[in-house]
């Protein structure tokens, strides 16, 4: 079972995240090829599980469904990117302006839950981010530029769950089932 941790985000801020997509990709016409995220797919990762053993599900499963110590907060979606921050683009994103530290608060206190099962934290620091395409090709330098002139402000919403996603893979993409939802107080 592929699985992976994060967070919800409302309808309104997905719409909005989705016009910014749009927008992007009409704007970079034919310099990039990318897969871009259906918007029910639309989220935020904390913590990327991978394929694991129906056992080890379980145990991850048991160990994210206990009360977290973040509180519920308020999460905005602004300002385009691309990752890794040199060469070529293989991730374009939406950032996240107010909500970060509670984001990287969340994956904390993951860390903790996850470590003692053998997974280890990535070796960057924890940066919240909406991966809005995945890319396959970029054959032009001056698409950074272009990526962080659109205007990318998806809006706010409450962040009140972590969830456990299963991810099911198929030739027409990927699809994502909640698990389970922890409510944060």
């Amino acid at each position: 079972m592929r699985l992976f941790i994060g967070v919800e985000l409302d309808e309104r801020v997905k719409t909005r995240a989705v016009q910014i997509a749009d927008a992007l990709r009409e704007k970079l016409g034919r310099r990039v090829t990318a897969r871009w995220i259906a918007p029910d797919n639309l989220h935020i990762t904390l913590w990327f599980i991978g394929e694991v053993a129906d056992d080890r599900a379980a145990a991850i499963i048991s160990a994210v469904n206990a009360p977290f110590t973040t509180r519920r907060f308020d999460l905005e979606v602004r300002g385009a990117g691309a990752f890794p921050p040199h060469g070529a683009p293989r991730v374009f994103w939406i950032g996240v302006g107010e909500g970060q530290e509670p984001m990287k608060a969340l994956y904390e206190e993951l860390a903790a839950r996850l470590q003692p099962l053998g997974f280890e934290r990535e070796r960057r620091e924890y940066s919240a981010h909406l991966t809005i395409a995945r890319v396959s090709d970029c054959a032009s330098r001056e698409v950074r530029n272009l990526v962080r002139e659109i205007d990318a402000n998806a809006g706010r919403c409450r962040i009140a769950a972590v969830t456990v996603f299963r991810s099911r893979l198929s030739p027409k993409g990927a699809t994502y089932e909640p698990l389970v939802r922890v409510a944060l107080e």
